[in-house]
Formats: structure tokens, sequence, C-alpha cells
């Protein structure tokens, strides 16, 4: 075996062998905020290496490690996603993670790991490797959600994290071990393989079902779908500002890469026998998510139940079962992660005489001390609530058009439906911003951010805009469908 045998592991190999030369530089480097800086800087230059080497793959899908790991246009896609996110966050938390008093060598080392997880995840060809995978991205997460030491919230949301993720691990790998014994394989493509057969033969048995469902469950949980989302408010509003805007954007798309993955590829001629369980969680995390929202007086809680009713949106469109929805759902995420970026810096400018605040009633009057400010919120806002011409109208458009070309009318209106529930509490806050009157004016915001709000706000202005319809019909149209699945 050659070393051009691991060309499609490059990307990973180099990220694991960073973070154990930048871990064992962290046990020696001391706790001080100058090695947090140093420390930072040096995981967001491993992260665009890591963009360079994965953009390195190029549109033919490989293998790796006798088929249990693969790559493929779609990967590279979701990896870089994953890898624009997380670098983001890490250069939003300069400034913040003094105030949250996270400022430790141990932030920047861990969210390298978690990526390096979610990577992992991706790419993964066999339910072992997925596994795997999930536990080492989930494992960073629940410290970064604790890390916080001094507040009893933030370790109340990491032991909240800690015990829902276990059960949803137990669910996924229930699930996991139900297909294995019933189709006799772990890898993808050899479980495609056997349900194609068995769906020839009169039908995937009942076992392999249930299995299915669990599985489903298992990563529902990841995305903080509904019913498995009670987890997702509390841990956003206890955990660290800075860790909640990580939360809403990376793990998500890595988690929704897996679903598609899972679900288009290895159980794609089994679609009968998990088709109607996405389109019950879309259906609850819609509606959950725009009710839920609607009572919410904190930002981070808000946002926490916006992310569930996104998710049931971006769902609508990986019902559908056709290739069709594999396009719509990337790009709804991609819409997803820039306006969750760009609020989540605003979100991070919001302080009172040096305390940060999250309240929505705190930005009562913030129209008139802060109007730039407010303008770049009231685009994010729309943008999340579908009004066109903002990019997430497009978003919107795709998912619930390939709804609809799939023959799922009643749930493409059932969506539109919770989206017309979910503009109140966005327009609500729009309210609170332009026509309240000032009561304590907010502190003018550190600059260092401003760079990425206007990216963000261009993006979804910009970009969004004009170019997705090409998009659609170009980049996405060339993504093969069968790059999906392994054999």
């Amino acid at each position: 075996m050659g070393v051009t045998a691991f060309f499609p592991a490059i990307a990973e190999i180099f990220l694991a062998g960073v973070s154990i030369v930048l871990v064992l530089a962290a046990a020696f480097g001391g706790e001080d905020g100058k090695a947090s800086g140093l420390m930072r800087k040096l995981a967001v230059a491993s992260l665009i290496i890591t963009g360079i080497l994965v953009a390195s793959y190029g549109n033919t899908p490989s293998l790796a490690f006798g088929h249990l790991f693969m790559t493929s246009p779609f990967m590279v896609y979701m990896k870089l996603l994953v890898l624009f996110g997380a670098t983001i966050i890490l250069l939003m938390s300069r400034g913040h993670v003094a105030a949250d008093n996270i400022n430790r060598p141990e932030f920047p080392l861990l969210i390298l790991l978690s990526v390096l997880g979610m990577m992992v995840l991706i790419s993964s060809n066999d339910l072992m490797v997925l596994y795997m995978g999930i536990e080492l991205q989930s494992l960073p997460l629940y410290v970064i959600a604790a890390m916080r030491r001094d507040s009893v919230r933030s370790s109340e949301a990491g032991l909240k994290y800690f015990l829902l993720g276990a059960l949803s691990s137990g669910l996924l790998l229930y699930g996991a071990s139900l297909i294995y014994g019933f189709t006799g394989s772990t890898n993808y493509g050899e479980i495609a393989s056997s349900l194609s057969q068995d769906v020839l033969n009169g039908g995937v048995s009942s076992g392999a079902v249930i299995g299915i469902v669990f599985l489903i469950s298992g990563m529902a949980f990841k995305i903080s779908a509904a019913p498995f989302h009670m987890w997702t408010p509390d841990v956003y509003e206890g955990s660290p500002t800075i860790v909640t805007a990580f939360f809403a954007v990376v793990p998500k798309l890595a988690a929704m890469s897996l679903f598609l993955r899972v679900t288009y590829g290895m159980l794609g001629s089994a679609s009968d026998s998990w088709q109607q369980v996405v389109v019950a969680i879309a259906m609850a995390s819609m509606i959950i998510g725009a009710l839920g929202a609607i009572m919410q007086t904190d930002l981070k809680r808000l946002m926490a139940y916006s992310s569930i009713a996104h998710m049931g949106y971006a769902l609508v469109g990986m019902a559908s079962a056709q290739a069709e929805g594999i396009s719509a759902v990337m790009i709804y995420m991609a819409i997803y992660i820039v306006s969750s970026i760009g609020i989540f810096a605003l979100i991070l400018t919001l302080s009172r005489e040096g305390t940060a605040v999250t309240k929505i009633n705190d930005l009562a009057g913030y129209s008139r001390t802060h109007p730039l400010y407010a303008a770049c919120m009231l685009i994010f806002l729309f943008s999340m609530a579908g009004i066109p011409p903002l990019g997430g109208f497009f978003g919107k458009w795709f998912v619930f058009s390939a709804a609809v070309n799939a023959g799922l009318v009643p749930l493409a209106v059932f969506g539109v439906l919770s989206s017309v529930i979910g503009a109140f509490y966005y327009i609500r806050i729009i309210k609170v911003m332009y026509v309240d009157d000032v009561a304590d004016a907010l502190d003018q915001p550190d600059r260092r951010t401003n760079g990425m709000i206007i990216l963000s706000m261009a993006v979804i202005t910009a970009l969004m805009v004009f170019v997705l319809s090409s998009l659609r019909e170009g980049i996405m149209g060339t993504l093969p469908y069968i790059a999906f699945i392994a054999g």
C-alpha cells in the first residue's frame, strides 16, 4: 500500500497531526492570554491549510482504508463549509473568550478536535467510522459547553448536553446494530446492496426498518430536530455566547451531511422505510421551533428554537428522496450558516457597562443608538424569516420546491405556514429595535467583529440573490448522485 492510498484522507491526517502537536505545545505553554492567542492563531492557520488540502481532492470519488473512508464532491463541499464556519468562529472569538472567562489554550484545541471528528463523520463509509466520528465530534463539545467553570448555567449546559448526547449515541448504536444484524455488514455500500436486494424480493425486513428508525433518531438529536431537541435551548443559553455560535453553525453542518449520506446513500434504495420518518421529524421541528421561539425573551434561547425550525426546513428538502433534494439542502445550509454567523456576531457586540446582555428588550431603540448594526440585524433576521429577495427566501424556495416535485405538497404547505408563524418572532425583534424607546443605551461595540458582520451581510444581500440560481443549476447540478454510494 503506497502513500497515495491515503490521499483521500490527507486533510484529516494533517489536522490530526497538528492537533496532537498543539496539545503538546499547550501543555508546556502555560494558560495565560498570550498562549491562548497564539494557539488560536495556529488553529486558524491549521484550518485554512486543511481547507486547501480538502479542495485538492478533485471531483472524482475515491476510497481509503479498505472502503471505510470516502471522499467525493459532496463531501468536499460540506467539509469546506465546516472549515469555513469553524475558522470564522475562531476569528470572532478574539476578545470574547476573555469576557466569558474561557481564554485558555484548550478552547481552540477542542474546536480543532471537534472539527476533525466532523470531517471523519462526513467521509465515513462504514457504521463503525460513523460512530467514531460522532464521538470525536461530540466529546470536545461537551467540554466547551461547560468551560465557564464559574457559571452554574454553563456547568448545567455541559451536563445536559453530555447526558442527552449519551442517550442519542445509544439510540444510534442500537439502530446500527440492528442494521448490521439484518444486512450482515457495516459498510454503507454493502448495506445499500443488501437493502436493494430486499426491496426486489418484496420489501425491507421489519428488523432493518426498526434499525433505520433508531439510526435516524440518533442523527436527529445531533441536528437538534424535534422531538430530540430538548437539550438545545438550555445548552444555547447556558454556554458562553461564542460557544453557542459554534454550536449553532458547525456541528449542524456535519450532522446534516451525515443525514444526507445515510438516507440518500446507504438507505437510498429503501426510501419508503425512512421517508415518512423524516417527514414527521421535519413537521415537528418546524412547528415546535416556530411556536417555541414566540415566547422567548432571551436572544440565545430564541436562536435555539430558530435553529430547530431551520433544521426542519432543511429536512423538507431531504424528505423528497430525490437528487434535487440534495442540492436544495446543501444550498439551504450554506445560507443558514452565513445568516447565523452574522446574527451571533451582532449578539457578541451587545453589552452594557462592560457586561454582556442577551435579552430581546435590551435592543430597545437599537436603531437610534446603533443604526448601522440595527440595519445589519434587520437584514439577517429578514433572511432567516425567508423574506425576498434575501438569501433565506431562496433557500426555502429550493427545499419547498424539492418537496413539491416529489409529490409532498402537504409538507411544503405546512412548511410555508410554519415559516409565516416563524416570521413573527423575527419581526418582533425588529419592532423592538426600531419602534420601542431607548431605555439604557448599549455600549459602542468592539470594531473587531465588524468584518464578520459585513462579510455575512454582503453574502446574504448580494451573492445569494444574484448567483444562487446559477449555483443550483450549475455547480450543484454537477454533484453526481452516484458519489453518495460507495461500492
